[in-house]
């Protein structure tokens, strides 16, 4: 079997937990990257920029021996790699302040030439709805027609989805209930798979019209919740680009991220 060709971008960064000595490489395309990379039928590649600096040093140690291609990461001296004060409730669930993140070298990427060939030629492309470089993505996909699977956080706005719902295969949103009748609708008029997660009450997806249900995978102690969705997400998109099973994804997804509760990071 020919191996799928990924690329997850572009955020890179190190989430450094307060009060302890504990620096964790995350961000959502690194976490994404890190567990894509588990799957042997799958070749991952990781595009981003980080700083020259401590922190760079512990994303790229952390997948050192990785199966992730590295070449595309870019090294700006300009400003320190993205990082992320991460605060901890006693019940393991992070929260942030408003000064917690430092990302100015993020803010303004935009993909070059040879960025925009090694997107076009993927099989998939993993990319947050957040990113700078977001729009560019959307333009390649319309263009080469490879997959396209979009984490829009905890976007509400309906416009927006309307507007991007037609060139997003894994349509990725976090926690909301009210949005199953919108997504429903939506899945009636595109094919793509429309996902939604629920922290400890699971997943749903709307296909087709059709919903799928999956529990969340019971954890005995939750560490951190760090990455938590971006373990899912890698789960159910590459599961489901290699098996075309949406309940098998979900669940493989699932998984992934039961696992991640159960450490500090993302992986």
């Amino acid at each position: 079997m020919k191996k799928l060709n990924l690329v997850a971008l572009p955020c890179l960064c190190v989430d450094v937990f307060d009060k302890t000595e504990i620096i964790r490489a995350g961000g959502e395309a690194l976490n994404f990257a890190a567990h894509a990379a588990k799957y042997d039928d799958i070749s991952v590649t990781l595009l981003g920029v980080v700083g020259k600096d401590n922190y760079a040093q512990a994303i790229m140690s952390s997948i050192d021996g990785m199966k992730i291609n590295t070449e595309h990461i870019r090294t700006d001296e300009s400003y320190p790699t993205a990082n992320n004060r991460v605060y901890l409730t006693n019940d393991g669930d992070r929260y942030y302040k408003e000064d917690s993140w430092n990302g100015r070298i993020l803010d303004n990427i935009l993909l070059n030439d040879t960025e925009k060939e090694l997107i076009a030629s993927a099989d998939v492309v993993f990319i947050h709805y957040y990113a700078s470089c977001f729009e560019q993505v959307v333009e390649l996909k319309k263009a080469h027609g490879f997959k396209l699977a979009v984490d829009f956080d905890v976007i509400r706005d309906k416009e927006i989805m309307k507007r991007y719902a037609p060139y997003t295969d894994f349509f990725m949103i976090s926690g909301c209930e009210e949005l199953f009748g919108f997504f429903e609708e939506l899945s009636e008029l595109y094919d793509g798979l429309f996902n939604i997660t629920l922290a400890q009450n699971g997943s749903v997806t709307y296909c087709k019209g059709k919903k799928y249900c999956v529990p969340a995978i019971k954890v005995d102690e939750v560490v951190d919740t760090t990455g938590c969705g971006d373990s899912y997400h890698a789960g159910l998109v590459c599961s489901y680009m290699l098996h075309n099973d949406i309940l098998k994804a979900m669940s493989d997804g699932s998984l992934l991220a039961a696992k991640t509760l159960s450490h500090f990071g993302g992986f």
